[in-house]
């Protein structure tokens, strides 16, 4: 492996090269755990809470715990593209070299192919309304309908937002982290990596 000049990788490069690319696995990894424990939390939560509520208000606490469980997956989604993004201009490269990341990055989505989400961004639309039909149960007043429903709804904009910004995210990096590239800032000159 060389890096995105030619040269030959130090120690250190290759050492942060191979740490870097376990970091992809291992945030892609955390991102599914962080999903699906969360998702059986927010479900257990949100059971218990619609059981014992008294007024709607009481939906507010299993969504505040659903949005932090997307605020995980969606933090863990663009450190993975980010880092990603970062090994395809410093470390990729060179003609005939594996080019994992610009692979990934021209390969899209085939016409045809399945679509992956990586935010899960249908389930946890699903599950914002899964947890407001309890509170509208309840026969809400007009005032925490307003309230119940506007937080809800803010919730749902947060999702689309993001998953928006999600799919602008490579080539917004991609860019960024060339800019830096040509700036004379990368792996060996600005400290982002190390020196062997």
């Amino acid at each position: 492996m060389s890096a995105q000049d030619g040269t030959p990788l130090t120690p250190r490069e290759q050492a942060e090269y191979t740490a870097l690319r376990a970091t992809i696995r291992e945030r892609g990894t955390a991102r599914v755990l962080v999903f699906a424990v969360g998702l059986v939390g927010w479900g257990a939560l949100a059971a218990t809470t619609a059981a014992m509520a008294a007024a709607p208000i009481g939906s507010l606490l299993p969504l505040g715990v659903l949005a932090g469980i997307f605020e995980g997956v969606f933090a863990l989604h663009v450190g993975v593209e980010r880092v990603g993004r970062y090994l395809q201009v410093f470390y990729e490269g060179q003609p005939g070299e594996r080019q994992w990341e610009h692979a990934a990055m021209d390969f899209g989505r085939p016409s045809g192919a399945a679509s992956v989400d990586p935010l899960f961004t249908v389930v946890f639309l699903v599950a914002d309304l899964l947890n407001l039909f309890p509170a509208l149960a309840l026969g809400p007043t007009s005032s925490e309908l307003i309230f119940v429903g506007g937080a809800h709804a803010l919730f749902v904009i947060r999702v689309l937002v993001a998953r928006a910004s999600a799919r602008k995210q490579r080539s917004a990096d991609l860019a960024r982290f060339r800019e830096l590239r040509e700036r004379g800032l990368g792996a060996r000159d600005s400290g982002l990596g190390a020196r062997g």
